[in-house]
């Protein structure tokens, strides 16, 4: 299998090669194709590629690799495509993060205000990457990382439709470490007794079960089996026992408003800010490393792992082994495309449209309450056949609402996006106004203006976007 990523300079591309090199996913990749614009990330990520299949025993057989600048050449003979890409680098998550925090607003990438910049410079370059797919790799699935995951995803389903599925791995992640939490054994690529939903960033695990029985309402009892993971310490276990299910770690952001933005405020620099830095600095030493290239960027990928949601722990404590545990997308990624091409089923959770099979040839609602094409994120049957999600219980009514609220916010955004005929710059403007301010994290029209001018004025794209 001929396997492409586009954003192939990206500083978590040799996850997915070490996982294709080592393990239950060795041999599932002939060649390895590296696209992206920036030939300078490019040859850092390669070099440490080339360091870590020098460290490969005798007899093993990495797959090849190639880099390119080339769309079209990197995408002719593909049978899948991974796509991480950021437009405006870590400098354009800067600005993100930076502007909204200069309103008294969350300064997230992927989360409210810089969620929503971040999307409409992401949105229009991932829809010319799956015209191209079409033209050069019409029968290519597409394992979408671009942040925000489920809203790109969303945008990329009328051009692709079924072929397109987003790829996350903090609600597996959760899945994995409450389980572990509660002593139920999960085995890797199965979710029987999970019950999971949500949007991408945005979900609850309401079930947990275990011999037929749910544990989940005694592990929110559990005021230290919580304290053993990194989602049941952010939270309240007073809170989380009412609530009755484990929110996703980016919940933290909604239900710990204030905490988090104090936490934002206190700190030097934003997120964005530290890995810029430590990009800017570390790129021009892989490219030069040689062998120890793998090493050096395996130590710089540790301690940005580490460094995660800072501002949700008190001043220096770092995130442990058991934070780290039961996450990895590439092993998310490399999963689904493991059982789209017929290595046997798996049971994972991705953001795809919210359409199951009710039986009798019958369509439902995979989450009862959302509209039945809003691309969602839950339980999904992989198979060589495609991808099938489970339906799961409707979701509490607060929940539902927020749910409801964000979608409508996403679906804003993917309008403020088309440059479709009809779709002229006021009403793109306007689409984007109304997202911004119909944020639960900004709720306000006054900001959504001061937002989209901040943003205009940072990313000549943006302003490109809402011209007539």
């Amino acid at each position: 299998m001929r396997l492409m990523i586009a954003g192939g300079g990206g500083f978590r591309v040799p996850l997915v090669y070490r996982a294709l090199c080592t393990g239950p996913f060795a041999g599932l990749v002939r060649e390895l194709v590296l696209y992206d614009v920036d030939p300078g990330r490019l040859a850092a990520i390669n070099a440490v590629l080339a360091s870590f299949a020098a460290q490969q025993p005798p007899g093993a057989a990495p797959p090849a690799v190639r880099a390119t600048t080339s769309l079209a050449e990197a995408l002719t003979g593909t049978d899948l495509v991974f796509a991480a890409i950021r437009p405006g680098g870590t400098a354009g998550r800067t600005a993100d993060e930076r502007l909204a925090l200069d309103l008294g607003l969350l300064g997230q990438e992927t989360t409210g205000a810089g969620g929503i910049s971040y999307a409409l410079r992401s949105i229009p370059r991932m829809i010319e990457l799956a015209k191209q797919m079409r033209r050069h790799c019409p029968d290519a699935w597409l394992l979408n990382f671009t942040n925000p995951a489920g809203m790109v995803t969303e945008a990329l389903v009328p051009v692709l439709g079924r072929k397109v599925v987003g790829i996350c791995d903090s609600a597996s992640g959760l899945v994995y470490r409450a389980a572990h939490a509660a002593g139920v054994e999960l085995p890797e690529g199965t979710l029987d007794g999970v019950g999971y939903y949500g949007l991408n960033h945005l979900g609850w695990l309401y079930r947990l079960e275990s011999g037929g029985r749910d544990v989940l309402p005694g592990l929110l009892a559990d005021a230290g089996a919580l304290a053993s993971f990194e989602e049941g310490r952010l939270f309240p276990q007073p809170f989380l026992a009412d609530l009755g299910c484990l929110p996703n770690e980016y919940l933290y952001y909604f239900y710990e408003t204030g905490r988090a933005l104090a936490g934002m405020r206190s700190s030097p620099t934003t997120r964005g800010e530290s890995i810029d830095r430590q990009q800017s600095e570390l790129y021009p030493r892989l490219a030069a490393a040689g062998p120890g290239a793998y090493r050096l960027w395996d130590a710089a990928r540790r301690s940005r792992e580490e460094g995660y949601l800072a501002e949700a722990r008190p001043a220096g404590e770092r995130r442990d082994e058991t934070d780290l545990a039961g996450g990895g997308y590439e092993r998310v990624a490399l999963a689904v495309m493991r059982a789209l091409s017929g290595g046997g089923p798996a049971e994972l959770i991705l953001n795809t449209p919210n359409t199951t099979d009710a039986g009798n040839g019958a369509a439902a609602a995979a989450i009862p309450g959302l509209p039945a094409d809003a691309v969602v994120e839950v339980p999904c049957r992989v198979t060589l056949d495609g991808i099938v999600p489970v339906r799961q219980d409707r979701p509490a009514p607060a929940q539902l609402a927020l749910l409801r609220q964000v979608k409508d916010v996403e679906r804003l955004v993917v309008t403020a996006t088309s440059r479709e005929a009809g779709t002229s710059g006021s009403g793109r403007r306007e689409a984007a106004l109304a997202a911004f301010a119909g944020h639960p994290l900004v709720g306000s029209g006054d900001l959504a203006g001061k937002l989209l001018t901040g943003y205009q004025s940072a990313f000549p794209e943006l302003r490109a976007l809402f011209r007539d």
